[in-house]
């Protein structure tokens, strides 16, 4: 039976013990077929489930820090749910990449009863974590917030898009369903920004430091490294370069209709944080994340 609260999970749970951090639900990937297509390499698909997942487990963290601190109970309410969208998105990608055996150091310092996408989760080191700057970067004001999350779900949404038609189908199946969740994220967003920049002139001004902050993090989202270039001409990857013109396309939109100046798209650059490079700030956001893991790894309840 399949359980889908933790609740339940605790109601049906067995005598015997869980692993403090998981849920006793089901497998993540249970009755999706997991064979990874003809011509692929393994290690790459791994590889870009970890940029998937990594950037939904980051960005669900960094939403998690304005619980008790929303502007209104009812957004915090909703930047919860965003958040556990996310962080249901990045199980299932940690999961892929671990049925693909991409574990890196993190099986080692796991204990066997933990899961592949907790080990993932909790016991890599910053530079394994394969995330954008954008969803790393800190919050800043609520507005901050808003006009982070508008970019990061439209370029999140422009890309679980095209990937219902991947060829590996946990990647399709992810997808379909996360299309349907990040689409609410993106509109969610977008209407803060509009009230916000078309509101007072504090909350315009405060809207308007916000795009100026986030702009400059999209630099790199267009470049694709090396495994999704193989992977988008393989068929199951999206080549990040394929969506920036629908990208931009939103962003101005929402922007012009907010009163805000859309600043210069940033110069292409290399990509830095899909190859394990990370400012500081991610280190001080994993070890709020993985501190109880680290410190209990075999712990049960």
């Amino acid at each position: 039976m399949h359980e889908e609260t933790v609740y339940e999970a605790l109601a049906n749970a067995q005598d015997d013990g869980h692993w403090a951090f998981g849920t006793g639900f089901d497998e993540p990937l249970a009755g999706v077929d997991t064979t990874v297509p003809d011509g692929v390499d393994p290690t790459d698909l791994g590889a870009y489930c970890l940029m998937l997942g990594d950037d939904a487990l980051v960005l669900a963290q960094r939403l998690t820090q304005w619980m008790t601190n929303a502007p209104e109970l009812e957004e915090e309410v909703a930047i919860g749910n965003v958040a556990l969208d996310l962080l249901g998105q990045a199980r299932l990608l940690l999961a892929r990449a671990g049925s693909v055996g991409v574990l890196g150091r993190s099986r080692e310092l796991a204990t066997d009863s933990v899961p592949d996408e907790d080990a993932l989760a909790y016991f890599r080191a910053p530079g394994e974590f394969r995330n954008t700057a954008l969803v790393a970067a800190e919050n800043g004001d609520f507005a901050r917030t808003m006009v982070r999350l508008l970019a990061a779900a439209t370029v999140r949404l422009a890309v679980l898009a095209r990937l219902r038609d991947s060829r590996d189908p946990v990647l399709a199946a992810i997808a379909a369903k996360g299309v349907k969740e990040v689409a609410y994220h993106r509109d969610h967003a977008a209407r803060w920004v509009l009230r916000l920049g078309d509101g007072t002139g504090e909350s315009h001004r405060r809207a308007q430091d916000g795009v100026d902050a986030v702009w400059p993090l999209l630099a790199d989202l267009s470049t694709a490294t090396d495994v999704e270039t193989r992977l988008a001409a393989a068929g199951v990857a999206v080549d990040p370069a394929d969506v920036l013109d629908e990208v931009r396309g939103v962003l101005t939109q929402v922007l012009d209709q907010a009163t805000l100046r859309v600043p210069e798209w940033p110069p292409a650059a290399a990509p830095r944080g899909r190859v394990g490079e990370h400012g500081p700030e991610l280190a001080e956001l994993l070890g709020t994340l993985q501190g109880l893991a680290r410190q209990h790894p075999a712990a049960t309840w």
